[in-house]
């Protein structure tokens, strides 16, 4: 299989997981990326359970108004029971790096508001050790040298995301280099850099229930 069959896989499989497990009328976060677009794609299906849809992106929300899904300002949402996204690597713990589509600031708000957060991804993404992808971190534009020397400190190689703005008007440093023994506490310590937004790590918040795209089929774990 391709990667993108085993995105639309997985995809089918989230969509599945929702109309089982989204209470009727329900909210349901969507995430960013290309398996999230997937899976946009499936909710058109199911549109008709779902109460309202928070979006973690413009991209995402221009997506699902296409077909015809209602969404909602997460100011507006007092519970929300799914958080359905991708991501960029995702180790035994289910600890993540997100953030290669820029959308990790709004999609770490809405996955800390979800009862359940639901990873989806192909088998590429799981590792034992997570830092190969480089880890994005949101920066206010006038710190970006600053949090750049502080993240040297810290033995990561920052690179600016070149002609990248968020949907947030920031910048992003990737930054290469990294081996993430201890997703949580780098994830504390670089929030702490006065200047950055939020950092690609979650680990604080990570996955409840990882949906695996596999030549054998989507597997399902929980934590």
């Amino acid at each position: 299989m391709t990667q993108d069959e085993l995105k639309q896989a997985v995809a089918r499989a989230a969509r599945d997981y929702v109309a089982q497990h989204l209470p009727a009328g329900g909210i349901l976060g969507v995430g960013t990326g290309s398996t999230a677009n997937f899976f946009i794609d499936e909710l058109a299906g199911i549109k008709d359970r779902i109460g309202g849809a928070v979006a973690s992106s413009e991209a995402t929300k221009q997506r699902l108004e296409g077909h015809g899904i209602r969404v909602l300002d997460l100011n507006d949402v007092t519970a929300m029971s799914i958080y359905v996204d991708g991501a960029d690597e995702i180790d035994a713990g289910f600890s993540m790096i997100k953030g290669g589509g820029g959308a990790l600031t709004r999609e770490k708000i809405v996955a800390a508001v979800a009862q359940t957060f639901v990873c989806i991804c192909d088998a590429s993404k799981l590792v034992d050790v997570m830092g190969k992808f480089p880890l994005p971190v949101e920066v206010i534009p006038m710190a970006r040298a600053y949090v750049a020397r502080e993240i040297e400190r810290l033995g990561g190689k920052p690179k600016l995301r070149e002609g990248f703005v968020t949907d947030n008007g920031n910048v992003i440093l990737d930054v290469h280099g990294l081996s993430i023994a201890d997703p949580k506490g780098l994830e504390a310590r670089l929030n702490q850099i006065v200047g950055v937004v939020t950092n690609g790590l979650f680990a604080q918040r990570g996955a409840d229930v990882l949906l695996l795209g596999t030549p054998d089929g989507v597997k399902t774990s929980k934590r």
